[in-house]
């Protein structure tokens, strides 16, 4: 690793003041991507600015048909919590296919999401359910926030504080993972919030993104049946040593129908 200065702010506030000191300082929340990076001197902030001991960025809970979760919260905390098993058990589901064991305890969503890995598991959760994403000066909608490969739209000195998750009548998260690495080769999450649709595909292209045509065919009918033998184009998907783009469509295709089948076997509310 390269020299820099290592800061443990104790509030937002104070966060959000050392940022604005040094432009090349880096947020380092649960450290699962960004030490890894550090270790192999492919980054060389002149600090790291540690969000641990700020207790304004954690916590879970739910205001009339929302559930909140702030950005330091970590995997762990979001599977074992009562509040998101009983309010949106799916995406507890979905959380506790992430990585392995060390990284559930030390990763943290906010983290997660800020870093939009192409391969990543909670991107999909956020974008299919519409997700709010509320940082230290405003709000970002789940379909502005996954702006390209690793790139969002927060901008330079702006801290990502929670993330608002509308209650789904239904969803379901289904993923093909790397045997190696555990991410995504294919994940496909399916939500209906309010009567809106929504189908997000994580692992497949340079970012998350929605398969507007299955959406459709679902708000006519919710069924599996509704999108079998959809075309699912391989325009823009990753082709890799890993799967080729027309294996990945394939799994497109295979992954929705299966998420699908699990959202309406789950109870109402996101089962």
């Amino acid at each position: 690793m390269y020299q820099f200065q290592y800061h443990r702010p104790k509030n937002l506030a104070e966060a959000l003041d050392l940022l604005a000191q040094d432009g090349d300082a880096k947020l380092l929340a649960g450290g699962q991507t960004l030490l890894p990076t550090l270790r192999q001197r492919l980054a060389a902030p002149s600090a790291l600015v540690d969000l641990a001991g700020i207790s304004e960025l954690t916590g879970i809970s739910t205001k009339g048909e929302l559930l909140s979760i702030g950005a330091m919260t970590r995997y762990i905390e979001i599977i074992e919590s009562p509040l998101v098993q009983a309010t949106l058990p799916s995406l507890a589901r979905a959380v506790a296919l992430v990585g392995d064991p060390l990284v559930r305890n030390r990763g943290t969503i906010g983290g997660s999401l800020a870093n939009n890995d192409p391969t990543a598991d909670l991107t999909a959760a956020a974008l299919a359910m519409h997700a709010t994403f509320v940082t230290d000066r405003r709000s970002i909608s789940a379909d502005e926030f996954f702006v390209d490969l690793f790139e969002t739209a927060l901008e330079q000195g702006e801290i990502l504080v929670r993330i608002e998750f509308p209650l789904p009548d239904r969803a379901a998260y289904v993923k093909f993972r790397n045997p190696a690495s555990r991410y995504a080769l294919v994940g496909v999450f399916v939500a209906e919030v309010h009567g809106d649709i929504r189908v997000a595909v994580t692992g497949a292209k340079a970012k998350v993104f929605r398969e507007h045509a299955f959406e459709a065919a679902l708000q006519t009918e919710f069924s599996a049946k509704a999108v079998k033998g959809l075309d699912v184009g391989t325009t823009g998907l990753i082709d890799d040593l890993h799967a080729s783009a027309e294996y990945r469509a394939n799994l497109i295709s295979v992954l929705t129908r299966r998420a699908i089948s699990a959202a309406m076997i789950g109870s109402h509310r996101g089962a």
